[in-house]
């Protein structure tokens, strides 16, 4: 079973990130992820870099993911940063 650790270490291992959370109950996962690189992007963009960082674990694995994707400076304004 797919657990929310191996969702998040699937995310760092391919995307720099400042701050990862997934929760999720093996098929289904929640994830927030702060990276630089969504600067300039769309959601859309943003949602696609992420499913890059998981490859083949999105289609084989992982049966649905809600992101919220955010810079580091939208992240300090939602107060998720010190």
């Amino acid at each position: 079973m797919v657990t929310p650790e191996s969702v998040k270490s699937g995310i760092e291992a391919g995307l720099a990130c400042e701050h990862v959370e997934v929760i999720g109950d093996g098929q289904h996962f929640q994830a927030v992820v702060v990276s630089a690189q969504f600067a300039g992007r769309s959601r859309v963009q943003r949602h696609q870099l992420v499913y890059q960082a998981l490859g083949d674990r999105m289609r084989e694995e992982i049966h649905a993911l809600s992101m919220q994707t955010l810079t580091p400076d939208e992240w300090k304004k939602a107060g998720g940063a010190p």
